[in-house]
């Protein structure tokens, strides 16, 4: 049986050596792609090699932010009258961080191995290459910054933490606001690869591309503002006789219906942009086509996430 600080020092070296693992083999794709994008178009090496210092800057964003959670963590008081329970509720810390923080620091690389290639193959166009990389890569920041921001209210409030319940809801709010940004998170970064693949195919497509890269990236990642509502529901539940005598149950049983219910539907919605997108770089005349279906398809498969978030505050209303 372990003592209950093994889970508060479990997290402290989670949230540094998962998103660690992460960003290390993100900017090792990254890193190979480059060196590859050097063998089509050695005279480009000046202009590859400045994409992928820019992508690792934002991939290496992963690994800040464990850094500074664990330094949140071990600043923080680790004892107090419930100290087993204060160091449970640190888990929640753990999903939220650990969980974002591990699929970004990977998926992020898939617009900086695309960048590279798209520069090699239009050298005098990298600026707006790399402009479109950054923009990408900066919008799959969204669900990290999301879960730091959870980490911190979490942190706030596992001082106060009196019963095992309250513990479990703390960590449903970091487990919730975990799970639900993988599916986003990759299907951002799959469409994020497809849009800077297609300026390399054709840069007389790029006003095109950018502007169906904003409206699409916001689509794809608004299941995760399910996760942060449900999110902050649960940091602010009230805990009843149910939820006492269950130890928690219904906070897990929420969290895994809102983070599972965004998974399917963020991978979807990002194969769906990245198929349009695919389209638009060889037929840019057809935008307004294009557009209109891949809108309407995305809107239908974000029904999904929307039954969950109804189920999840449905069980915490009715806990």
């Amino acid at each position: 049986m372990f003592d209950s600080s093994f889970f508060h020092y479990a997290t402290v070296g989670l949230v540094v050596g998962c998103n660690s693992v992460a960003v290390g083999i993100g900017e090792g794709l990254a890193s190979l792609a480059a060196m590859k994008a050097f063998n089509l178009r050695p005279s480009a090496r000046g202009e590859i090699t400045r994409t992928l210092m820019l992508s690792m800057a934002l991939i290496e964003t992963s690994a800040i932010i464990g850094l500074t959670i664990a330094f949140m963590l071990l600043s923080a008081p680790s004892e107090g009258p419930h100290t087993a329970l204060m160091h449970y509720s640190t888990m929640g810390i753990g999903f939220a961080i650990c969980l974002t923080g591990f699929t970004l620091g990977i998926a992020a690389s898939l617009p900086a191995q695309a960048a590279c290639f798209a520069v090699a193959r239009q050298p005098f166009f990298n600026q707006k290459i790399q402009l479109l990389m950054l923009l990408t890569q900066s919008l799959m920041q969204t669900p990290l910054i999301f879960a730091f921001i959870i980490a911190f209210f979490i942190k706030e409030k596992i001082p106060h933490v009196t019963s095992l319940a309250e513990s479990m809801r703390l960590v449903a709010a970091g487990l919730c606001i975990g799970l639900g940004s993988i599916g986003p998170t990759i299907g951002l970064a799959r469409f994020a690869r497809q849009a800077c693949e297609g300026l390399g195919i054709n840069r007389y497509a790029y006003k095109e591309i950018l502007s169906f890269t904003l409206i699409s990236e916001a689509l794809i990642e608004s299941p995760i503002i399910f996760s942060l509502v449900t999110a902050f529901a649960l940091l602010g539940a009230k805990i009843s006789a149910m939820s006492l005598s269950t130890g928690g149950a219904p906070f897990i049983g929420a969290a895994i219906v809102m983070g599972l219910g965004t998974l399917g539907v963020g991978i979807a919605s990002g194969n769906t942009a990245t198929a349009a997108c695919k389209q638009l770089t060889h037929n840019p005349e057809h935008y307004s086509k294009i557009y209109g279906t891949s809108l309407t398809a995305q809107v239908l498969i974000e029904t999904c996430s929307i039954y969950s978030f109804l189920i999840a505050l449905l069980v915490l209303i009715l806990q």
